[in-house]
């Protein structure tokens, strides 16, 4: 079985767990924070609500019933939709999605050699 890491995001009170290959929870983490940045310069309608990375973590154990872990990939086509549904003209938005696909990308060649 593969490392995995977890990174957890909180989204108003609620925390998100996404499970990542453990070479690319940092690029996740890392992304995360740019969009928090970034995300106030957009102006077109509809702006995702981003959670703020706040945790990494190798090992997690969820106590409450409620709470899931999501999948990295599912994470990551979720927040690629997200903002390639946006209209914006102000900003060069199509820097963000670059730095969205090309993680994309490189999670989906790791399921493909890892999980076969």
């Amino acid at each position: 079985m593969p490392e995995m890491r977890y990174c957890i995001l909180q989204h108003g009170d609620q925390l998100q767990y996404v499970e990542m290959p453990s070479d690319y929870a940092y690029q996740l983490s890392a992304l995360n924070l740019r969009l928090n940045k970034e995300i106030s310069k957009l102006t077109a309608a509809g702006k995702p609500e981003l959670p703020l990375a706040v945790a990494e973590c190798s090992q997690l154990e969820l106590l409450q019933e409620g709470s899931h872990i999501i999948g990295g990939l599912d994470y990551i086509n979720q927040l690629e939709s997200s903002f390639a549904s946006l209209n914006e003209s102000e900003y060069p938005l199509i820097a963000l999605l670059t730095e969205i696909r090309a993680l994309q990308a490189q999670l989906e060649q790791w399921y493909e050699e890892e999980m076969v």
